[in-house]
């Protein structure tokens, strides 16, 4: 197994899964998301809106989640209107780069969170992923700000 699990990690601000990313006038790290449980043959997925509080030394303080039930059938104002009312609840708020510890927290019987997952072999490398959905996956070097999708 090569690396260690990260006691943080960094998530640069950007123009796609990480467009709101930043600071409060507090000094909290925020990040504002749409976490999924992605629709199968079995199960009809889940569409949600999360908003993750950290300390100013990045650990994790607090979730915020709202569940809109399937993307096929969910209120699309209503979960736009969730987060816009999620974003201006943290007042104002500079957009930015963020270091945070991976965290979970359960809600709705799902497990969300910035999650480490070890390396199945030994040349791999360790993830964190943003769960639900695995939509953004992290991996050494932790403090580069990037992920893939």
């Amino acid at each position: 197994m090569r690396g260690s699990p990260p006691s943080r990690l960094a998530i640069d601000h950007d123009d796609h899964h990480a467009m709101h990313v930043g600071h409060t006038t507090d000094g909290r790290q925020f990040f504002l998301t749409t976490p999924f449980v992605p629709a199968t043959r079995e199960d009809n997925g889940q569409e949600f809106v999360a908003l993750y509080l950290f300390s100013t030394e990045g650990r994790f303080l607090e979730a915020r989640i709202d569940a809109f039930g399937p993307r096929a059938r969910m209120d699309h104002a209503a979960c736009r209107a969730t987060y816009d009312a999620r974003l201006k609840e943290l007042g104002e708020v500079t957009f930015g780069r963020i270091e945070v510890a991976p965290f979970t927290t359960d809600r709705f019987g799902t497990t969300f969170g910035l999650i480490p997952q070890s390396p199945e072999e030994d040349d791999e490398e360790w993830w964190v992923i943003l769960e639900p959905g695995d939509y953004m996956a992290f991996t050494a070097p932790w403090d580069s700000g990037e992920y893939d999708t």
